[in-house]
């Protein structure tokens, strides 16, 4: 069960511990998307099939 806070009180330890886990998952989560997104734009011009067609 968790605990309320008052307003104006101080974080707890568990607290600012739980922030940190967040930040950290969300920022881990921004890299990982960054990453595939990356991945997917090099897939893609490396891929010949799609070049555009000449038109000899």
């Amino acid at each position: 069960m968790t605990k309320t806070r008052k307003p104006g009180e101080n974080p707890s330890r568990e607290d600012k511990l739980g922030a940190a886990l967040r930040a950290n998952l969300a920022r881990r989560k921004a890299q990982a998307r960054a990453r595939a997104d990356q991945d997917e734009q090099q897939e893609g011009a490396a891929r010949p099939d799609n070049a555009p067609e000449s038109e000899e």
